[in-house]
């Protein structure tokens, strides 16, 4: 090899080096996080927001998570399996919000707010129906980042806790209707389905989403006739092609949904609004001219529900009849099932608190990702909610602006 050739080889190789050091230099430092999981004490609520598996699979990345004691317990995971994945077991809530990242189900109440420490973050869900202006400004106070599974989107615009909720709540909402139904006192007597000689049962779904898709799934699989309501014609077209096969499905006209109220068996109001408020298609006249015995699945009572009867219950007294129609209005259905509903919303959040490790922390997250900033609400104690604000008269920020002026 000649002096000019040697001379080449080694320019390339400095050349070569010299972005890979930039590179280098420029990736973010991981962020070892301290993850505090306190025990639901809300009675209505049953879940677990991470399974042992996932908090062995955090500890294994060198993040410290505590678990309150019985924290699992409803959704049947035990304290032992939490302490062998390596999560540190305490006995007091004080404990755990002491840590850095709150990670819990339903949104904190106001002695939960009280123990949050300041600029700490906080992942919840958010329960507008029963906010109000007073809550938030606590929540504000101090001067906390806040999470709202709700509110977390993808890529591509979807929201991910939602819908893997949503096939859950689907799922259940037939099976809770169909278990009134059968109910000498609450229903009919009646099997939903059908079966040779006898007539199906008539179900009634309001909203075209991903409730109303598994809520069809299961309907059909059990032979009933469906019937599917929505204001957009492409959310309808998209659900008969998802269940492929054809369905009767109609816009929301009141005349055709009082004529199919009238001979529905069951109704599930399946309808999600964006801007965290449901509204309420269902009058109570219309409601008075339904079956005796009908059942009203209301999953829209997280967002104060589809029905103008409706009014939020719980799990230990779940229904209420108004006109002799049976109303079932409790906001976390998924919690009827709370192992399967933790499992799900845990192969979610594993690998977004990975993911906020590998960016350097939830700021520098928020940053990277603005998909995942959707889920954002109250960033350093301001709200950045513009829906939350115009609902409770509170001033919002747009998040991006406020990130900047961060910096």
């Amino acid at each position: 090899m000649n002096e000019e050739s040697k001379s080449f080889l080694r320019f390339s190789q400095q050349e070569q080096l010299l972005p890979q050091e930039e590179t280098l230099a420029t990736l973010p430092e991981k962020r070892k996080l301290s993850i505090g999981i306190p025990k639901e004490i809300s009675e209505n609520e049953h879940r677990v927001p991470l399974t042992p598996e996932s908090v062995g699979l955090l500890v294994e990345h060198g993040h410290q998570l505590f678990v309150e004691e019985q924290a699992g317990a409803t959704a049947h995971f035990t304290d032992e399996q939490f302490a062998g994945a390596g999560a540190q077991i305490v006995s007091s809530p004080d404990e755990v919000y002491k840590a850095d990242l709150i990670v819990k189900i339903a949104p904190p109440t106001d002695d939960e707010i009280e123990k949050i420490e300041k600029h700490k973050a906080l992942f919840s869900t958010v329960n507008l129906p029963e906010s109000n202006k007073a809550y938030f400004q606590k929540l504000m106070a101090k001067k906390i980042t806040a999470v709202a599974y709700d509110y977390i989107q993808d890529k591509s615009g979807a929201f991910p806790v939602l819908k893997s909720m949503s096939e859950i709540i689907g799922n259940m909402a037939v099976i809770v209707g169909a278990e009134y139904l059968s109910d000498p006192y609450y229903g009919k007597g009646v099997m939903l389905g059908g079966f040779p000689g006898i007539k199906p049962s008539e179900v009634v779904i309001v909203g075209a989403g991903t409730v109303a898709e598994y809520a069809a799934i299961t309907a059909l699989g059990m032979g009933a006739t469906v019937r599917i309501f929505d204001n957009s014609i492409y959310k309808l077209r998209d659900i008969q092609k998802n269940l492929g096969r054809r369905i009767i499905t109609s816009i929301l006209q009141p005349g055709i949904l009082l004529q199919a109220l009238q001979e529905a068996d069951v109704v599930i109001a399946a309808k999600h609004s964006s801007s965290g408020v449901a509204p309420c298609y269902i009058s109570e006249d219309m409601v008075r001219q339904m079956k005796q015995g009908a059942i009203i699945v209301d999953v829209s009572i997280d967002q104060g529900g589809c029905f103008e009867t409706s009014r939020v219950t719980t799990h230990q007294d779940p229904v209420f009849k108004v006109h002799g129609v049976t109303h079932y209005c409790v906001p976390n259905i998924a919690s009827r099932v709370p192992r399967t509903a933790s499992l799900s919303l845990s192969n979610f959040l594993t690998p977004t608190l990975l993911n906020i490790s590998e960016a350097g922390g939830i700021e520098k997250m928020l940053k990277q990702d603005l998909a995942f900033c959707q889920g954002v609400y109250i960033y350093n104690g301001i709200l950045t909610n513009k829906h939350i604000g115009e609902l409770f008269g509170l001033p919002s920020q747009n998040l991006e602006l406020l990130m900047a002026a961060f910096r």
